[in-house]
């Protein structure tokens, strides 16, 4: 990876093209403005959320660029991540030589139930329907898992506890302010066991990557993307996501790597209890275990295992088209040793990162590190 470029997330003026621009400038700076043969545009909802559809061909003009190839990615609140891998597998056929990766969303410009309803067109269509929203079908995984592991729900407190603390020091963050877990408990319930202080927020934002051939500190090691049945009443389990599984262990077996060389992730944490599905289902630690995990310290950034140093969605904020390659992007830096005040007491060799698209039907498993010293 040859440049990472993460605006601020927030509420922002500006529109999606700009967001995506601002960000673009910054990395195609990093690089001296080398030629660009691969531009690469993630978001879920340009239209509806911004009202912007051509977003491929403004982005390009506004960065003086001329792509042989380029094209935009959808997959939902894992457009971010799609892209990354979609211009990552380019360079690997040696269709291009070097690729600009953005991704954005601009979701402020509406109402709560505008955005809730604008999310839920990435359920099956029965739930939607049925008048489902994300927070209530997230209320339902959140219920089964503490059913199935007898887990505390204070464990999902600590989740938003630890990323808002972690966020503190992220100057893109939407949430540097720390929390307590009786703030998170006072919060206004959302869907039970769900409160407002566990789940994402609406903010706008976006994130850049220049990939390149070659080696280097944060080079793609492996790529894993994974199904699970759309809806959820036909899966067999929800107190796992089965896609985090399958990419992850596609991702694993790309890389040639196990779960015990990776250093740190950057999960996908839109709701609390995911981010203790998430951590299980890479691998890091059994089913069940991860509420324990998070209770003790072991997920903070000095403990044994880092989740989110950077804040995660809970703390840096959720532009959901964006949030994939941010989590990349914050990995990237933590490698690259840019991390600044994010950075982690040991500089870590191997990351990973997590993408959740819709309710966890399509989820993306990337990781980074130096190939050089490893098997071909």
């Amino acid at each position: 990876m040859a440049a990472v470029a993460v605006g601020r997330v927030g509420k922002r003026p500006e529109g999606l093209v700009d967001l995506l621009a601002e960000v673009g400038e910054s990395a195609l700076e990093a690089i001296g403005r080398k030629p660009i043969d691969l531009l690469v545009v993630g978001t879920m909802a340009a239209g509806p959320l911004a009202a912007v559809e051509s977003v491929v061909p403004a982005s390009a003009e506004r960065l003086g660029l001329d792509p042989a190839l380029g094209w935009r990615v959808e997959a939902a609140s894992a457009s971010g991540a799609a892209a990354f891998q979609a211009a990552a597998f380019e360079l690997l056929a040696g269709r291009a030589e070097r690729a600009l990766v953005l991704a954005g969303e601009k979701m402020t410009g509406h109402t709560t139930a505008e955005v809730t309803r604008i999310l839920a067109r990435s359920l099956h269509p029965s739930e939607q329907a049925a008048g489902a929203t994300m927070p209530a079908l997230a209320s339902l995984v959140a219920q089964r898992y503490l059913d199935r592991y007898g887990a505390d729900p204070a464990s999902f407190d600590a989740v938003t506890v630890q990323f808002r603390q972690s966020a503190r020091g992220n100057p893109n963050a939407q949430f540097p302010t720390p929390v307590s877990r009786e703030e998170v408990v006072r919060s206004r319930m959302v869907a039970a066991p769900l409160h407002l202080l566990h789940c994402a927020a609406i903010s706008d934002g976006a994130a850049a990557v220049v990939l390149e051939r070659g080696d280097g500190p944060a080079a793609v090691l492996g790529l894993g993307q994974g199904f699970d049945a759309f809806a959820l009443v036909d899966r067999t389990e929800l107190a796992s996501f089965r896609a985090t599984r399958l990419a992850a262990q596609r991702a694993y077996e790309m890389a040639r790597i196990t779960r015990k060389e990776v250093d740190f992730a950057e999960l996908h944490d839109a709701f609390a209890p995911f981010a203790l599905i998430d951590l299980e289902d890479v691998g890091i630690c059994g089913g069940g275990e991860a509420g324990r995990w998070f209770l003790d310290g072991s997920t903070a950034p000095e403990g044994k295992f880092p989740v989110n140093p950077s804040g995660g969605i809970l703390g840096r904020g959720h532009p959901v088209g964006a949030s994939g390659l941010l989590a990349i992007a914050e990995v990237a830096r933590q490698l690259r040793g840019e991390a600044g005040p994010l950075a982690l007491p040991d500089r870590p060799a191997v990351g990973l990162a997590h993408s959740i698209g819709g309710l966890a039907s399509h989820n993306f498993v990337t990781l980074l590190g130096a190939l050089a010293g490893r098997e071909p």
